[in-house]
């Protein structure tokens, strides 16, 4: 039904504003992430299909420079902006910027918790009760370690929420002990490794399964276990390729798929719609949605996950997200997908 939702959407858009135009700047919080080339992708595709312009910064992982870039993005004259937060607290003054030239904005993926801005991402709570029940039914019981992102992101704290509805009776009645629980900064790999080798050191390696909220970080976090002999389940998120051939491998147990060209074409056209006068409540597909820290009621879309294991890996293979090859390199026995 989402997708659904999401083709009306796009369709909405693009017949809206397909005579204007149009430029869209787009702010990246932390372009070196491998999956928001694949979103980048999608979000050109779609501003070109519409005669639309993109343009982008990228914040190098510093809210202050975030800022500084989305001003530049405003002077360049852009129509409507696409902005990934770095932080959300941060965040307030380039929404502000940006109110003040009645420029709108989609915070994309991330909460930017502010009225003025229209919230489109992937179910996050949903996310993390998937890593948390595909890792949960590899490891029913014992010792856990969660691995979250980076404090200053909102999609580290729902993502627990969602895994703490699936574990949480168990916590509380002991059968899953929680031995370790950290933020990485900046959703760093090389930090969620730190974590983990810390996390294993207290506990003398007595870990039994691991809920790392993306992908990236279950590297890290599977480069800490492979270098004491550990095999254990791991979850994620992204879809990252180098998950995927774990996944396949037997060193992750689930990479949550959220198809980045879905959101990207969607932010892109949301972003034109807007841009063309559509008012944020009139956007196919919007519900109303308050379940930020603050409360606030925005306007929002939120798309549904795909759990990816070694079961249905054929999934993202037969949808061009990877191809055979990258993902069955190296392949366990049993991955139908690679046979």
């Amino acid at each position: 039904m989402r997708n659904v939702l999401l083709a009306a959407v796009v369709a909405t858009a693009g017949l809206s504003t397909a005579s204007f135009a149009q430029t869209v700047g787009v702010s990246w919080s932390n372009f070196q992430e491998e999956r928001w080339k694949t979103d980048e992708a999608a979000i050109k595709s779609a501003l070109e299909a519409a005669g639309a312009t993109y343009v982008s910064a990228d914040a190098q992982a510093s809210a202050a420079k975030q800022l500084t870039d989305i001003e530049a993005l405003i002077a360049q004259g852009v129509d409507a902006l696409i902005i990934l937060a770095m932080d959300k607290d941060a965040i307030g003054p380039a929404v502000d910027m940006a109110a003040a030239e009645g420029i709108p904005v989609v915070g994309y993926d991330r909460l930017i918790e502010d009225e003025r801005a229209f919230y489109l991402t992937f179910d996050n709570k949903g996310v993390g009760r998937i890593i948390a029940e595909s890792v949960q039914a590899a490891q029913p019981e014992g010792n856990y370690a969660i691995i979250k992102g980076d404090p200053g992101d909102p999609n580290a704290g729902f993502l627990l929420e969602g895994m703490m509805e699936v574990i949480g009776d168990e916590v509380a009645a002991g059968t899953i002990k929680i031995v370790g629980e950290a933020h990485s900064d900046g959703w760093k790999p090389e930090n969620a490794q730190k974590n983990m080798e810390q996390i294993l050191t207290a506990n003398n390696n007595e870990v039994d399964a691991v809920l790392s909220q993306n992908d990236g970080m279950a590297g890290g976090v599977i480069a800490a276990l492979q270098a004491q002999g550990l095999t254990i389940p791991v979850g994620g998120q992204d879809g990252d390729l180098a998950a995927l051939n774990r996944v396949a491998r037997g060193s992750q147990t689930v990479s949550v798929w959220k198809d980045s060209r879905q959101l990207g074409a969607a932010a892109a056209n949301i972003a034109l719609a807007l841009a063309g006068g559509t008012a944020m409540d009139a956007v196919e597909g919007a519900e109303k949605w308050s379940g930020g820290e603050k409360g606030v009621e925005m306007n929002a879309i939120f798309l549904a996950p795909t759990p990816i294991t070694k079961d249905n890996l054929d999934v993202v293979i037969d949808a061009g997200h990877i191809s055979k090859e990258q993902a069955c390199e190296g392949a366990m026995d049993g991955v139908a997908a690679c046979q």
